[in-house]
């Protein structure tokens, strides 16, 4: 499940890649159900809100299902992120964003986290739901993330008609990868409800040589990554493995789901803060 070297070509040059059908349909289904638990019951601090409607869930692997852990641990996930981030991948984020059907809020043109561009920072976003061309759809702009962008001056002079731009219509079980400097965002939510899962991966040598997180973070996160392959293979018992070789293993410690941040690398946003 590794990428070809013409797919890695593509996401440096584009800042994205479009990965159709890559999730199978039995992890999709655990997936989408698990997604029904996530943004249920009463809300906690991981639950973030958007003019009174949930928009994201943030710290999925301690939400009461194995199957973010199982995602995480998939080839077809892991193949991504070794492709990119190489053996010493480290799983920084995980979250679900959710568009609700008919009122989704715009997500307005942004770049994720912007950096020096030393190594490859990106997500995986895995579809859980279709989204449909004119709907709210993610829209980006290709070839954007090799430089910081002015999202207001974008916002103010073109809307969402900004010159190259395309939108990127996707189907439930699709993933998309984007770079985390390219440029992107999302109109109003018009269309039917749309889930979408979040991993972000960076290589270990970014962490250690630009933060913003320790030694001590970096090392829990690690730890993930042999819980999340045994739940692979554990839901998925006949499914291939993927053959995760660090060249530094993870220590020894204590497994603890839910590996806070406390802070940020700074994105390129148009708001205050």
């Amino acid at each position: 499940m590794l990428l070809t070297e013409d797919q890695i070509a593509r996401f440096d040059a584009q800042g994205y890649l479009l990965l159709p059908g890559r999730i199978p349909p039995d992890l999709l289904a655990r997936l989408r159900a698990a997604a029904e638990g996530w943004t249920a019951g009463p809300p906690t601090a991981d639950h973030l809100f958007s003019d009174g409607s949930l928009w994201r869930v943030d710290y999925l692997h301690d939400k009461g299902s194995p199957a973010s852990l199982e995602l995480l641990g998939s080839p077809e996930v892991l193949g991504i992120a070794a492709s990119l981030a190489g053996p010493d991948l480290v799983p920084t984020y995980e979250s679900l964003v959710v568009k609700a059907a008919g009122t989704g809020a715009a997500v307005p043109w942004h770049q994720d986290a912007v950096h020096g561009r030393e190594h490859r920072l990106f997500n995986v976003d895995v579809y859980l739901d279709d989204a449909v061309a004119g709907g709210g759809a993610l829209h980006v702009v290709p070839g954007s993330q090799h430089a910081r962008a002015d999202a207001c001056a974008l916002r103010d002079d073109h809307g969402w008609a900004v010159p190259g731009a395309v939108e990127l219509p996707l189907r439930a079980g699709d993933v998309l990868v984007h770079d985390d400097m390219l440029v992107h965002g999302s109109p109003p939510g018009t269309g039917p409800r749309r889930r979408t899962v979040y991993l972000e991966f960076r290589p270990a040598a970014s962490i250690r040589e630009h933060g913003p997180w320790d030694e001590t973070w970096l090392a829990d996160r690690l730890r993930l990554l042999p819980a999340a392959l045994a739940a692979h293979a554990a839901a998925r018992p006949a499914a291939p493995r993927f053959p995760w070789r660090p060249e530094r293993p993870p220590t020894d410690r204590p497994l603890r789901l839910r590996v806070t941040h406390g802070t940020h690398t700074p994105g390129a946003w148009c708001s205050a803060g």
